[in-house]
């Protein structure tokens, strides 16, 4: 009998999705003899214990017993249950020095950590994540941003409603003014984000057109690897010889900014990647951007005026185009910037079904059968050792 615990969220602040909703957990009790879940009792998840009761889930507050603990964000070190199988977004592979503590703790308890960012399909896509909702949520931001600044339009925060199908009828009559936004990215994120610029009757031009054409109504141009990058040498643009060696190659979004009210960001950066314009580009006249939604939230990343997160109570800072200090929303003379680190915590429920529905659909056989490639490829600590497709992260572990 594989036993999985569904673990209350203790990063602070709270995050309220689930790796598995109460509807999911009834489906596998029905389908498979073999598995059971329990839920670790919280008063902040977006389904509450009373939802996974009826369902038939046993609620409870001790998790020693499990086999597998799974949650969404961070586990605070005091959390830490030792020798245990843990699943959840640990944000260290990157090698994050705010979750230096934590991993440390891991090595140290003998535990196993499989990161769900880690989970890869053959060609290197991942299995399982929210960025489509976080394309969602940090779009209609951005949006609600520029709207906010300009007052040619005004929406409502996506938290006021509770679902993304009612989100959708506040669009409903809207009328979007003639602006020039850039989406960048092609994952979930970028997916998720072009889902609300069609919501929204916002046109997509090609790249030529973007730069060369003036319009009279709302377009938006979809930049991807290789209408960003080119090879210092050739001039051209190859996906696997980009992720080899991004420093031989130099970003051509500047080419973009003169022609750009709202940047909708939703690309990978690592450090060696080049960022999309650096902060001296800023105070330009012809850097036309007024609004961005950093949606990767990369501090100081593709973004160099993410100067930190926002909060979903508070999404949007601004950014003084002179001085690069951070200033109210909204204030003349800065560009906008909206960079929330847990986006679909707004949409909560739609997040968790979308996530637990490829969880089942792609991981969950794995466990069930005591691991499989996939898993051990995501396994960045195993019994408290670094697993080896993680062994440049030693020194990281080890030091301090």
């Amino acid at each position: 009998m594989l036993k999985i615990g569904l673990i209350r969220e203790g990063k602070i602040p709270c995050d309220s999705r689930v790796a598995l909703t109460p509807a999911q957990c009834k489906w596998l009790h029905k389908n498979f003899n073999d598995i059971r879940v329990t839920v670790q009792h919280s008063s902040s998840r977006c389904y509450s214990d009373k939802e996974y009761q009826l369902a038939g889930i046993t609620v409870q507050e001790d998790m020693s017993d499990f086999d597998i603990l799974m949650g969404i964000k961070e586990v605070p070190v005091n959390m830490l249950i030792d020798k245990k199988t843990y699943f959840f977004f640990s944000h260290t592979k990157k090698l994050q020095p705010y979750n230096q503590a934590m991993i440390q703790a891991i090595a140290a308890k003998k535990i196993t950590l499989i990161d769900y960012e880690c989970l890869e399909h053959e060609d290197g896509t991942r299995i399982i994540g929210f960025g489509f909702f976080a394309g969602i949520v940090g779009a209609h931001n951005g949006m609600m941003a520029y709207g906010n600044r300009t007052g040619l339009f005004q929406l409502q925060r996506v938290s006021t409603v509770n679902s993304f199908q009612k989100l959708i009828h506040t669009y409903f009559g809207l009328k979007v003014p003639v602006i020039k936004i850039a989406v960048t990215g092609s994952g979930r994120v970028a997916h998720g984000v072009l889902e609300i610029m069609n919501l929204l009757g916002i046109h997509e031009v090609e790249t030529d057109e973007y730069l060369q054409k003036k319009f009279t109504y709302p377009v938006y141009v979809h930049l991807k690897g290789a209408d960003l990058y080119a090879h210092h040498q050739t001039g051209l643009y190859n996906r696997d010889d980009f992720h080899l060696q991004p420093k031989q190659y130099r970003c051509k979004f500047i080419n973009y900014v003169g022609e750009t009210n709202i940047l909708l960001n939703g690309i990978y950066w690592n450090k060696d990647i080049p960022r999309l314009f650096e902060l001296k580009e800023m105070a330009k006249e012809n850097f036309n951007i007024t609004t961005i939604a950093d949606i990767t939230d990369d501090i100081h990343g593709s973004i160099p005026c993410n100067l930190g997160d926002s909060t979903i109570e508070n999404p949007v800072y601004g950014v003084d185009k002179n001085t690069f200090k951070r200033t109210l929303p909204y204030a003349t003379n800065s560009v906008d910037v909206m960079a929330v680190g847990n986006l679909p915590n707004e949409l909560p429920r739609d997040a968790s079904r979308y996530f637990g529905e490829q969880l089942i659909k792609f991981v969950l056989d794995g466990v069930r059968k005591g691991g499989n490639e996939t898993i051990d490829k995501a396994t960045i600590i195993k019994d408290g050792l670094l697993n080896e497709p993680f062994s440049y992260m030693q020194q990281y572990v080890a030091e301090g």
